[in-house]
């Protein structure tokens, strides 16, 4: 299926009656809300596993390029089905192929959708996505570049509180981080001064490509490739920026950066670090130092300085304030701590416990009440302000705010994806 005959068969679809959730969902409380997954890797399982466990969904549709993956999809998404005494998934709502999505669009047993492609991908399929009338959570980064995040606000305008779309930034669901949140901007550190953002994680592993055409080794190793996955630092700094953004309630003015590949295998073409310093209105200074390589995972913390003290937030080390309004969430600060006693009443490490299930409700739970929910702007401003830190690490050189917007800016993936049949 091309994409002429895709707009031509939605445009068709967009004219027959939709019915309100409140009949469609409410009227029977034992209804699930029918989820179709396009990429099949682990971060679609991670969402899936969390959302099955939180939230009435029945798996119902998979597409992927690779067949493989789609297999290996169906076999995670049956056992969650099998859970919920949901049937399992039928063998002809899998779709395989450079068409796959398109396909599974057309699905009218799909309520909403759950997009976990790499993300060079991303802006197209939202576009055709909204285009189908479906519902939609997309994984970060929304886009690589800006001309992928324009197109996404494009897409966002014409919504019109139709459907819900979602975008991957979890962590502003998580409960600990929406605590600090909430006393930083009631001024509980005083007048917020700098912000120190960092994401030390190990390396990706480098999946075996012997008889692989060059696409599709890319694209099976997409966190490898700039222009397939746009780096570590879309990958996972865009994190704590996203969370720099939610606090501030605004986006940085510009950035200046260095970085490297040093220290990475010699494969691909990602860097391996980057070093970005950002200026935010009211002349707060936001650095930010991101690594992927290696075997070992470090830490992940957002550190915001007030005049009156300092919020701290860790994946795994706690979430607390300290100085004249002193806070902290209970969150262990090291996992040495822990004991069966502790754990037993509730204690974890992780600050981030409750943040993908509680997204993943939150999700679902618009669609079933008809509160319709559009994140997509604010996400795309968080994948620009990454973006812009990653061009500015990349050129070694200033880049305003404006100038990223409003200079055309395209990363070509190269790939030819009719290589890859459908079945």
């Amino acid at each position: 299926m091309n994409r002429r005959n895709f707009i031509r068969n939605v445009s068709a679809l967009s004219t027959l009656t939709i019915l309100k959730p409140e009949i469609v969902f409410a009227s029977n409380t034992n209804s699930a809300v029918r989820i179709g997954l396009i990429g099949c890797g682990s971060r679609a399982t991670g969402i899936l596993g969390s959302m099955a466990d939180n939230a009435n969904i029945h798996i119902t549709a998979l597409a992927d390029i690779f067949e493989d993956k789609v297999i290996k999809g169906i076999e995670f998404a049956n056992g969650l089905n099998k859970k919920r005494n949901y049937a399992a998934v039928a063998k002809n709502k899998t779709y395989v192929g450079s068409d796959a999505y398109l396909r599974l669009l057309e699905d009218k047993e799909v309520d909403a959708v759950i997009i976990a492609s790499p993300g060079y991908s991303h802006p197209q399929i939202l576009e055709d996505t909204v285009a189908a009338g479906k519902h939609v959570y997309c994984e970060k980064p929304l886009a690589v570049d800006a001309d992928g995040c324009n197109q996404i606000i494009r897409t966002a305008n014409t919504i019109n509180g139709k459907i819900s779309a979602f975008d991957g930034f979890q962590i502003r669901y998580a409960t600990p981080y929406v605590e600090m949140a909430k006393r930083i901007k009631r001024g509980d550190i005083g007048e917020l001064v700098t912000v120190q953002l960092y994401y030390f994680s190990s390396g990706a592993a480098i999946i075996p490509y012997e008889g692989m055409s060059y696409d599709e080794m890319r694209i099976r190793n997409h966190y490898h490739f700039h222009e397939i996955s746009g780096g570590c630092y879309l990958d996972q700094a865009i994190h704590m920026i996203d969370v720099c953004n939610w606090i501030l309630g605004t986006t940085p003015l510009y950035a200046i950066g260095d970085g490297s590949k040093k220290g990475g295998p010699d494969f691909g073409n990602a860097w391996t670090n980057y070093q970005v310093i950002y200026k935010y209105p009211n002349d707060v200074n936001v650095s930010v130092h991101s690594s992927k390589f290696g075997k070992v995972f470090g830490d992940v913390c957002a550190r915001f300085i007030g005049t009156k003290g300092l919020a701290e937030a860790h994946y795994s080390g706690g979430v607390f304030i300290n100085g004249d309004n002193k806070w902290d969430s209970g969150i262990v600060r090291s996992a040495s701590e822990l004991t069966p006693e502790s754990i037993a009443k509730g204690a974890s490490s992780s600050s981030l416990d409750d943040a993908d299930p509680n997204k993943g409700k939150a999700f679902i739970e618009s669609i079933t009440s008809g509160n319709y929910l559009n994140q997509l702007e604010s996400g795309c401003h968080s994948t620009l302000s990454a973006i812009l830190g990653r061009e500015a690490a990349s050129k070694q050189e200033k880049i305003m705010w404006d100038e990223l917007i409003y200079t055309p800016q395209k990363i070509d993936p190269k790939l030819d994806l009719k290589q890859f049949p459908r079945k």
